[in-house]
């Protein structure tokens, strides 16, 4: 009995020891070794075989965080062709990287944000990031996005000194309902006025964020309607691959297309999500990680447009420069003062503008130089 007692005891105290040398389970807010860091990433389509477009762009951006961070090629766990659209897919694809033992998800499109806020309230020890959503839960979940307005309006300057038929096509993902496109056509209708006021906006409406097939067809109308430049918000360069096939000109989006349409390309509207992506790990790591959402701008490199081409028309550099200048300066808002609608309505007051809320989930109509097609 006393034997027996004694290795009871022994055993205990080695549980208890083992137990005592265990290392705190990572949670947010706390900091985190670099080499056992892990980061998963949803791509809607294929970036490694792309070199243009929407996942590619996202893919550049995790590429410098890596860079950036010296983090390894391992420590990222790519999940490519994830349909947004499909919240079976996208669950199944973040429950593969937990289980590959992320501590982060970065998911790139607007259809994973419900997937993200069931999973996060079940995995509490995970980041989950979301791009252009507006839900968080205070805690291990957030979003991020940006001003990418202002780079379209600095894209509609060039386009309304290239046009010469006074027709710019806009080939746009969603309808007039969804406030990041139309609050990106809005501003690059403003652009566009602002040298050249008699000019219109014709935009032709996909209603998908990927649809290579669907975005080529939009570009042609417009053409065949007489739109000599043709703008995008839509993920593939079909667009600016027609605009080049048709002989007119274009403004790209989220990466430089004047790779897919050299010739063609005024300029591209850009994101960085590096700037982002390097932040939101850098915070993890060092356990400074906060949920609130982040909104990137011109300011901090978030959002630009590429180089100018050759094919700009004269004087577009000056302008945009002074525009850029006076947005970087905070002594000018795109959406400032009284604004009509195509409809006839007014949106705004004299001496105001719209606020961050009113221009990401406000804007459900179009500015009065805005065609519907």
């Amino acid at each position: 009995m006393i034997k027996k007692t004694l290795v009871l005891a022994a055993m205990a105290g080695i549980l208890f020891s083992g137990c005592t040398k265990q290392e705190v389970p990572w949670k947010p807010g706390m900091s985190l070794d670099r080499e056992k860091l892990k980061v998963g990433v949803l791509h809607v389509s294929n970036p490694l075989e792309e070199n243009s477009g929407y996942a590619y762009a996202h893919e550049q951006g995790i590429g410098m965080m890596r860079r950036e961070l010296g983090l390894a090629e391992d420590q990222i766990i790519r999940k490519i062709n994830i349909d947004d659209d499909d919240t079976a897919q996208a669950e199944n694809a973040i429950r593969d990287c937990i289980v590959a033992g992320v501590q982060i998800i970065v998911a790139t499109s607007w259809g994973y944000m419900d997937t993200c806020e069931k999973l996060a309230a079940e995995f509490p020890a995970v980041v989950f990031a979301h791009a252009s959503g507006y839900k968080s839960n205070g805690v291990n979940f957030t979003n991020y996005f940006g001003r990418i307005y202002q780079a379209r309006y600095l894209s509609g300057i060039a386009a309304g000194l290239k046009t010469r038929t006074g027709k710019i096509g806009y080939v746009a993902a969603m309808g007039k309902d969804n406030s990041e496109v139309t609050g990106g056509i809005n501003a690059f209708a403003l652009g566009v006025e602002k040298v050249n006021p008699g000019a219109r906006i014709l935009v032709q409406v996909t209603y998908s964020w990927f649809d290579p097939m669907g975005e080529m067809n939009a570009a042609q109308s417009l053409i065949a309607a007489g739109c000599d430049v043709i703008a995008q918000h839509c993920d593939t360069p079909n667009p600016q691959i027609e605009a080049a096939a048709s002989g007119v000109w274009g403004i790209g989006y989220n990466t430089d297309m004047s790779v897919d349409a050299p010739g063609a390309v005024i300029t591209s509207v850009l994101w960085n999500w590096g700037v982002y992506y390097t932040a939101l790990v850098r915070s993890v790591l060092d356990g400074s990680f906060s949920a609130g959402p982040y909104l990137g701008s011109i300011s901090d490199g978030m959002v630009d447009i590429s180089p100018l081409s050759a094919i700009a028309a004269p004087d577009t550099e000056g302008i945009i420069a002074e525009e850029r200048r006076r947005l970087t300066a905070g002594t000018f808002d795109v959406f400032e003062g009284v604004l009509e609608t195509n409809d006839g309505r007014r949106i705004g007051e004299a001496g105001k503008h719209l606020t961050d809320s009113e221009i990401l989930s406000g804007i459900n109509w179009y500015y009065k130089t805005v065609v519907e097609k």
